[in-house]
């Protein structure tokens, strides 16, 4: 019967003789099969032309749509030690709940009053820097007298100068007269002794022509003296202007040197009262970080730090949060060959972990248990995975997701694509093509608007 041999039973014994085989055999039979043969082609040449909904299936996980309501970790700025715990794991805290006080560790910030010491210095430096500029204003003071007295005395000075070049033209004067003198008593003398040689003139009045002569020359000698005289206090004169500008300058130069001197000390202090003002701000600062506060409304999911004493690092880990104000949103992943066929407002049907549902692919009509999403986010770059991220939020025009759902847990996606035949659908799958390329609904209008903008 399974022609195993090649001794064939049918050829010797008539199966025809037995009920069973007069039941196969009967022609009847023929036609009742070939009726469901030809029944079964028409319904799956019926089949395959009805619609088929092409998706790109990925796996993934529930986030939240926006990064500020993810889990996420508090640290330390700076390095301590754990004084007391505020809150118990799992309790929910409000922004800027206390969660812990912490301690100092460094001995340069281990002074209680090291804020109201640092307001000290800063407050007696002020009066360093106070007294630099009243210093600096009496040095000012001082080289504007200096510079008055200085042109006073020049004044002066001049007013010698002037004087004395007066009182040398005056010398020259009685010089040039006593030397007109001397020169009408020599004639008168020799005129008169002339005239006593003569005898018309008595000896006597040679006598007296001889002694006015005399007395214009000792006239002359003394007009001399005077003039060089007045010279010489010309050249004193020049030379006290001289001595009035450098010994002015000098002291100027030193007053000026002086203020520069306690400018520098001022911009100094200044300097120094500025840095002490930001270390005062930075330890206010920085005794306000004693107190580890919730950064906003969550739940408190782990304590990474535990105990009291226990000292940390800057930037450890001291407790994990949960934010109870969130947005969910579905993040997965797709391939590479998929990804250009996604877009920004792609509608995607989503099956979360836990939630029983029957699905199909094909007709997301036809399912039940799944949720609707749309495509928010596309990352540019691939991820560690060899695949794209995409972020889903909740499709507004979908029933809303159950509220049970927590962060972390799975979810099976599927982007839903164009409408096809069952048939195009099977071609596609044989050789291996990628599902239609197509725009979501409203973004060819969309384009089209901006290109006519443009």
């Amino acid at each position: 019967m399974l022609n195993i041999t090649k001794n064939s039973l049918h050829q010797k014994v008539d199966l025809t003789g037995y009920k069973a085989g007069t039941i196969v055999f009967h022609r009847r039979h023929f036609k009742q099969f070939n009726r469901f043969l030809a029944a079964f082609a028409l319904i799956l040449l019926i089949v395959l032309f009805l619609p088929w909904t092409q998706n790109i299936a990925g796996k993934g996980y529930l986030t939240t749509l926006k990064p500020d309501q993810r889990p996420q970790t508090i640290q330390s700025p700076i390095p301590g030690r754990i004084e007391k715990w505020f809150v118990r794991e799992g309790e929910h805290v409000q922004s800027g709940d206390t969660i812990l006080f912490i301690s100092e560790i460094k001995n340069e910030y281990q002074d209680p009053d090291l804020v109201a010491r640092t307001g000290q210095q800063i407050r007696a430096k002020s009066q360093s820097v106070f007294s630099y500029e009243e210093k600096v204003k009496q040095l000012e003071q001082q080289i504007g007298a200096q510079q008055l007295e200085r042109n006073l005395k020049l004044k002066q000075a001049r007013n010698k100068l002037y004087q004395a070049n007066l009182k040398v033209k005056s010398d020259s004067i009685d010089l040039e007269a006593a030397r007109t003198n001397l020169s009408i008593a020599q004639r008168q003398f020799d005129r008169s002794t002339q005239l006593n040689e003569e005898g018309l003139k008595p000896m006597t009045d040679v006598e007296a022509k001889k002694l006015k002569l005399q007395e214009t020359q000792a006239k002359l000698i003394s007009q001399e003296n005077k003039l060089f005289a007045s010279r010489n206090e010309v050249i004193n004169a020049q030379v006290e202007i001289n001595r009035v500008q450098a010994e002015y300058t000098d002291k100027i130069a030193k007053s000026r040197s002086d203020r520069a001197t306690a400018l520098s000390n001022q911009y100094d202090s200044e300097a120094q009262v500025t840095k002490l003002e930001n270390a005062y701000t930075n330890y206010q600062i920085r005794q306000g970080m004693y107190y580890i506060t919730a950064p906003q409304n969550g739940f408190i999911n782990r304590a990474l730090q535990s105990g009291i004493g226990e000292t940390f690092k800057e930037g450890d880990k001291l407790v994990s949060i949960m934010p109870s104000d969130i947005e969910m949103a579905v993040e997965t992943y797709v391939d590479p060959i998929d990804i250009p066929l996604v877009k920004i407002g792609e509608k995607v049907r989503i099956q979360f972990d836990g939630w029983p549902a029957i699905i199909f692919s094909g007709w997301p009509n036809a399912s039940y248990g799944t949720y609707g999403g749309e495509v928010v986010a596309i990352e540019t770059f691939i991820s560690d995975n060899g695949k794209y991220r995409l972020l889903l939020a909740p499709d507004p025009q979908d029933h809303p997701w159950p509220e049970e759902l927590r962060i972390g847990s799975g979810a099976n996606t599927m982007a839903l694509l164009e409408d096809v035949p069952i048939w195009f659908e099977l071609w596609r799958q044989l050789n291996g093509f990628p599902p239609n390329y197509y725009e979501p609904d409203g973004k060819e209008e969309e384009v089209k608007r901006i290109k006519v903008k443009i």
